[in-house]
């Protein structure tokens, strides 16, 4: 049965001797939290858990300390194990999240109901806390300025032989599962079931120890062990594949479940081999949108930004858009690794939706430069257009390009730079923890979520 609620208790008369109370801008966020939209989205996708998760079962954790410990962990940038031992161990945060003296839920608990909330939801949260901002006069939506960066997925540096040893290792893995849950495994053969694990780390190892070689003979020692460990994966792939077989015929929630883990990974170890095999043994170069990086992350982009710490980064690319006041008022997580001057448009037509005007400011890096955006910008009514045209300039354009207006813009953008560091380092959008596209979405979506909510109670904290 879905709880709403506990009933309200204020923990500060209770212990009235401790002279306990919320610092201003907790206070205020806690005050920004009582809102019937915020609490209505989430809990209709709460909802959704099971068929009659309103009405029947054990009552549940309540959506109210859902939805605050989840922004009380994206707040502060905690695991779930940390934010559960924190708000049990802190009377101000079970104040706060509205626990009480009731226990705490564990993490588990809480990963099972926030993996529940939908990308679209998060979205329109984003969109009411822009609103929220709006009419608390933090912000009007005068000025927007956009940029992109990289939020990493969590997987380790890809090489070709770590792929293959991982494929391997995965399939070795369901395939131990699989024989636990046949009702008959005696009708494969015991070396349909063979764990190739060991041999494959083996293989993966001499292809290190090659591969720091010089020389022609080191060149044909990688080659070797790489056509060794591809002998490896394939053997794997085709056990995978008559285990799926025989998983078909057994009609079963186990059986089937393990069956749609091999459809899934089966294409992805494919793949692996074939980039493999063109690249290391045809010699033949194999465009990043061809590679798959992550056979976990399989959305995962290869992405060169030219940063000289980081030329290369494996992730999502994320697209903000910020007005004045510090509120991130809308994002996107595009696919691949696509142009920045295709991302104009999308960010001004939501700006224009949200506040119900174009803003009078327009910034942006000369990534998103083009006539054509220029042009379209001004057609929707934006009154100063801030993108520095790159390459040669002529003369008529660096004397427009020098105008106070111009440079106050262009200053004016660079803040979005320090906004990105920060909502890494606080809000650890940096590195995505979650799993899959949806688990990307709910990372950076609550993390900007909580960031919006801090701004507007700074802004207004009494």
């Amino acid at each position: 049965m879905l709880r709403e609620r506990y009933e309200p208790q204020n923990l500060f008369e209770m212990v009235a001797a401790l002279n306990l109370k919320m610092e201003p801008v907790l206070a205020r966020l806690d005050q920004l939290l009582d809102d019937d939209m915020l609490f209505g989205e989430v809990r209709a996708d709460l909802a959704q858990r099971y068929p009659h998760t309103q009405h029947t079962g054990r009552p549940s954790t309540p959506v109210e300390v859902i939805l605050r410990m989840i922004i009380v962990k994206h707040l502060y940038g905690w695991s779930y194990e940390e934010t559960e031992y924190n708000v049990s161990d802190s009377l101000v945060l079970r104040q706060f999240c509205r626990v009480y003296l009731h226990a705490v839920p564990d993490d588990t608990t809480l990963i099972k109901w926030a993996n529940l909330i939908q990308p679209q939801t998060l979205h329109a949260l984003l969109d009411h806390v822009t609103e929220l901002a709006r009419s608390l006069k933090v912000t009007r939506g005068r000025k927007l300025r956009t940029d992109g960066t990289v939020v990493e997925t969590n997987i380790h540096h890809p090489t070709d032989s770590t792929l293959l040893g991982d494929a391997v290792r995965v399939l070795s893995r369901t395939l131990k599962q699989a024989r636990q849950v046949l009702t008959d495994p005696a009708a494969l053969s015991p070396a349909s079931f063979r764990d190739r694990t060991r041999s494959a780390r083996r293989q993966v190892k001499r292809i290190m120890e090659a591969a720091r070689l010089r020389g022609e003979q080191a060149a044909d020692q990688l080659q070797t062990a790489y056509r060794q460990l591809i002998d490896t994966v394939q053997a794997s792939r085709r056990q995978a594949q008559r285990v799926a077989e025989a998983l078909k015929r057994q009609a079963d929630d186990r059986a089937e479940r393990l069956t749609d883990q091999l459809n899934a990974f089966l294409p992805r170890v494919e793949q692996v081999i074939d980039q493999t095999v063109r690249r290391v043994l045809a010699g033949e170069k194999v465009p990043a949108e061809e590679k798959l990086v992550s056979l976990f992350e399989p959305e995962t982009a290869i992405i060169r930004k030219g940063k000289p710490a980081r030329p290369t980064e494996f992730g999502r690319v994320l697209w903000l858009d910020e007005v004045e006041g510090g509120i991130v008022s809308g994002y996107r997580i595009l696919d691949g690794n696509p142009s920045e001057k295709e991302q104009l448009r999308p960010s001004l037509d939501h700006h224009v939706a949200v506040f119900d005007h174009p803003p009078d400011v327009l910034a942006a890096d000369r990534g998103l430069y083009s006539e054509d955006n220029e042009r379209y910008a001004q057609r929707q009514g934006v009154k100063q257009v801030v993108m520095p045209k790159p390459g040669v300039r002529s003369a008529e354009r660096r004397a427009y390009e020098k105008q106070r207006w111009f440079r106050r813009g262009r200053h004016w953008r660079s803040g979005i730079e320090g906004r990105i560091s920060g909502l890494k380092r606080g809000q650890k959008l940096e590195r995505c923890l979650y799993h899959g596209p949806d688990g990307m979405e709910r990372w950076v979506g609550w993390g900007l979520i909580a960031h919006d909510l801090r701004a507007i109670a700074r802004a207004t904290a009494c």
